[in-house]
């Protein structure tokens, strides 16, 4: 590899790796669908996971930490932070999809979909019409991707964020198409998707679960969907 005359490697020869988060989980006995909402934290078990994972990184050349503003996030991010000696950034841009159906219990066989006010928020998967559209989550994800990467350049970044922003930007680097089954996306909670960049350029998208053994049998990814368990509350 070519140097700099600086003696260090070239900038379009670094690489970065940003991993993209999703934070534990939240503490929500009412099975609510809390999207935006403040209020909601992790559960004991949400803490363990961040834990685990911080855990899991500990060795890692971490020298940046960003997460979305919701509490369960900031939660999330804190050990990995503290780990590493590091102060938490804040960057709005890894916040969760915007939803109609927020504080609405959305369970399998319960919940909004029983009720006929709430079908016209159903009509078009593949914007889709009940949210944010998901090419706007991709523009505003690879923004925060982009920051982290330039903060960590030549290191490693962790950027907590939320199942759904997380699936669909990973969607769009793969070239996936970005409507899907919500049942078949690849993003546990506590998860990492790893996105390594040679320069500004992604050049590889790797996925793993540190705390996988923590995490609820109904929620990982490709459960069967369990009455009043609705995998939609863990976003």
């Amino acid at each position: 590899m070519s140097s700099g005359s600086n003696g260090n490697v070239n900038r379009d020869e670094q690489l970065t790796v940003v991993h993209l988060m999703r934070h534990g989980e939240v503490h929500n006995p009412d099975g609510v669908l809390y999207g935006r909402r403040p209020g909601y934290h992790l559960s004991e078990l949400g803490r363990q996971m961040a834990d685990r994972v911080a855990d899991h990184l500990e060795k890692r050349d971490i020298t940046h930490v960003v997460a979305s503003p919701l509490e369960r996030a900031q939660e999330t991010a804190a050990p990995v932070a503290k780990a590493h000696g590091l102060d938490l950034a804040t960057d709005p841009r890894l916040i969760e999809a915007a939803n109609v159906f927020e504080g609405k219990t959305f369970g399998v066989g319960d919940g909004a979909l029983r009720k006929p006010d709430n079908w016209k928020h159903l009509t078009n998967p593949f914007r889709p019409s009940w949210g944010e559209p998901y090419i706007e989550q991709v523009v505003r994800m690879m923004g925060a991707l982009d920051a982290a990467k330039d903060a960590a350049r030549g290191h490693e970044a962790v950027c907590v964020s939320h199942q759904l922003p997380i699936w669909i930007v990973r969607s769009f680097v793969e070239r996936r198409r970005l409507w899907h089954d919500p049942r078949r996306r690849q993003c546990t909670l506590a998860s990492l998707t790893s996105f390594t960049y040679q320069g500004d350029t992604i050049v590889s998208v790797g996925y793993s679960e540190p705390a996988r053994d923590l995490v609820p049998v109904h929620l990982l990814a490709g459960a069967k969907p369990v009455k009043g368990k609705s995998k939609a509350f863990g976003a």
